[in-house]
């Protein structure tokens, strides 16, 4: 592990950003899924978890297994709605990428997130993210208005690469500047975040844990150099840049 971290990269999805489950609100955007496809059914949420859903899990498979995350108009032509109005699908991609996000529930930054990303800038650390997500609409939106604090966002939305494959890694470092070994990744999947992270021999990595009670299930791959249990624990290991390096790690144990 280097101490020397001069470069802090964030995964999105559960760990700078958390999902409220509201059932009114997925059910409106599944609603608007179906109308977006041109689908009459009495019951939309119904016909998406029949349909879309299902579709969703072959298309994952395929994004896993090759590492790619395919565009708007592909995903939903070749993959989630190959059975509608082609047309309509093209007109529409950007848009039901946009609602099928909304179907997994609200998005938001995670307590203390937005006061942390600006203290850390503040200490001196070039902040980014790299995170793997359907659709384009987000890209600058989904770090509600904290977009200027971040100086390179990858997502595979706009890649086609999903982690771990480390071009998008590199990608990242490319467009800040950075050297591997002065870069420290944060996420909550080890086989995603971590993995990726560790291939192209970041100096550091971090996974944040916020439900304590759920085992960790380490290997030699996926071994995280400390884990944090509050985003704004953070700061803890990562001072003012120029003064005592890192002191406050957490090492993650064995199933913990």
């Amino acid at each position: 592990m280097n101490t020397d971290i001069r470069y802090i990269f964030l995964d999105l999805g559960g760990t700078f950003r958390v999902i409220d489950k509201d059932p009114a609100y997925l059910a409106a955007a599944r609603a608007k899924i179906a109308e977006l496809c041109g689908v009459k059914t009495e019951n939309p949420t119904q016909w998406f978890e029949d349909v879309i859903d299902k579709r969703y899990d072959v298309y994952r498979e395929w994004a896993l297994k090759y590492m790619c995350e395919a565009p708007e108009e592909v995903l939903w032509r070749r993959w989630l709605a190959y059975d509608c109005d082609p047309e309509l699908i093209r007109r529409n991609a950007s848009e039901l990428c946009y609602q099928y996000r909304q179907t997994k529930g609200r998005r938001t930054v995670v307590e203390g997130g937005a006061d942390t990303a600006k203290e850390l800038c503040r200490r001196g650390y070039t902040l980014g993210i790299i995170s793997d997500l359907v659709g384009r609409r987000e890209v600058d939106e989904c770090q509600d208005g904290l977009r200027p604090y971040f100086q390179t966002v990858q997502q595979s939305s706009v890649t086609y690469i999903r982690k771990p494959g480390p071009a998008i890694y590199y990608y990242a470092m490319e467009e800040v500047g950075a050297e591997p070994e002065n870069c420290c990744y944060v996420g909550d999947n080890l086989n995603r975040d971590i993995i990726g992270a560790k291939a192209v021999d970041f100096g550091m990595t971090v996974t944040v844990q916020y439900q304590k009670d759920k085992p960790l299930k380490l290997t030699a791959e996926n071994r995280p150099d400390a884990k944090v249990y509050r985003f704004p624990d953070l700061l803890d290991i990562f001072p003012k840049r120029g003064q005592v390096a890192v002191e406050k790690l957490i090492p993650p144990e064995d199933g913990q």
